[in-house]
C-alpha cells in the first residue's frame, strides 16, 4: 500500500518509517480495497508530558475514509494503538459491506 509519511518538527529515520509501513500493510489482510494512506508524526511541544509523540493515520477506501490518532511515549507504541483502532474500523466497514 502506498503511504505518504509526514514528520512534523523532526526528521523520521528509515527504521521508524519502515516499522509504520509494515504495521499498516498488515491491515490489507483484513480489507483488501484500501487505496492509499497518509501518516502524520508529530512531537508535542510540552516536554514535561512524557506522552509527547502523536501519530495520525488516514486511510482512503472507495467512497470512505478512516482515521486514527494516538498519543504515547514512543511512536512505536502509538503506531500499534492506531493500527489496532483502524483494524476495528475496517472490520466494521467490511461487515457493513457484506450485509448489503
Amino acid at each position: 500500500m502506498k503511504l505518504q509519511m509526514h514528520s512534523i518538527r523532526f526528521d523520521a529515520d528509515r527504521k521508524l518509517t519502515g516499522f509504520i509501513q509494515k504495521k499498516v500493510d498488515k491491515l490489507e489482510t483484513f480489507y483488501d480495497r484500501i487505496i492509499d494512506g497518509e501518516v502524520f508524526l508529530r512531537l508535542d511541544k510540552d516536554q514535561n508530558n512524557r506522552e509527547n509523540k502523536i501519530i495520525e493515520i488516514k486511510l482512503n477506501l472507495p467512497k470512505y475514509q478512516l482515521f486514527a490518532k494516538e498519543r504515547a511515549k514512543s511512536f512505536e507504541v502509538a503506531t500499534d494503538a492506531a493500527v489496532e483502532s483502524l483494524r476495528r474500523q475496517l472490520k466494521k466497514r467490511k461487515d457493513k459491506v457484506m450485509e448489503r
